[in-house]
């Protein structure tokens, strides 16, 4: 379980730029994109090699809205949307989520706690016009071995397990991705919440910087490292200005 959780972390940060479509220009509209989920045509399913239990992400309705469910027993996979976007032409992610429970075993800080009901992540691409020689030489590497940059860094939106007073603390993996806590504990599971986080403010507050320009968004349940379970519902995300 450990060693694939090794493999996990790594891959959240730097497969999901090797199998996805290039990045499509922004269109100087107010909103990048609005998913309602009426289906999935615009989002890409990834699945993490040597784990071999996969999330699974389907569509039903609640109501008069369809929504996004998101169930994992003891797995992991994650879906990514098509296109790239500028962050400082959108800046804003907003979206309503429900969890049906949090992982008794889940820890924000501990590898073998590191699972979420659901996660949001923002994947910036790294820039090498902008690198120091070190980062060059480590993301050159990096390309040369794979033929894509890895990511440069990433943001993770969760719902933690736990109620604690952080809202935003080292990935338990690397330094390159921070986790942002935006909802904590059991007490609001199974309530729909209102989300709307600002990218280029978050980043800062985070890492002490500005982010890359490019980025890319994508969704998580996952719980391998746990081995526990859980089903967790999104009726709609939106990238805007």
């Amino acid at each position: 379980m450990h060693a694939l959780s090794k493999t996990k972390s790594w891959l959240i940060l730097f497969l999901f730029a090797l199998v996805l479509a290039p990045a499509s220009r922004a269109q100087g509209k107010p909103v990048f994109f609005h998913e309602d989920f009426s289906s999935l045509d615009n989002w890409k399913p990834f699945f993490f090699p040597n784990i071999k239990k996969h999330s699974v992400y389907s569509l039903e309705k609640d109501g008069e809205h369809n929504v996004l469910k998101a169930e994992s027993r003891a797995s992991a996979s994650a879906i990514v949307y098509k296109d790239a976007f500028n962050v400082y032409d959108y800046p804003k992610v907003r979206w309503r989520w429900k969890v049906s429970n949090v992982y008794t075993r889940g820890g924000t800080g501990s590898k073998a706690g590191d699972d979420y009901p659901m996660r949001v992540y923002i994947m910036f691409e790294y820039d090498p016009a902008k690198a120091g020689a070190l980062e060059k030489m480590k993301f050159g590497f990096g390309k040369r071995l794979y033929g894509e940059y890895p990511p440069q860094s990433s943001l993770n939106y969760v719902w933690a397990n736990r109620e604690q007073p952080e809202s935003i603390v080292d990935s338990p993996y690397t330094d390159r991705s921070k986790m942002i806590l935006l909802e904590k504990g059991a007490r609001s599971a199974g309530v729909w919440r209102e989300e709307e986080i600002d990218i280029v403010a978050d980043y800062l507050k985070a890492f002490g910087t500005k982010p890359p320009a490019r980025a890319r968004i994508a969704i998580m349940n996952d719980s391998d490292n746990t081995g526990e379970s859980s089903v967790s519902f999104m009726e709609y995300i939106e990238v805007f200005r």
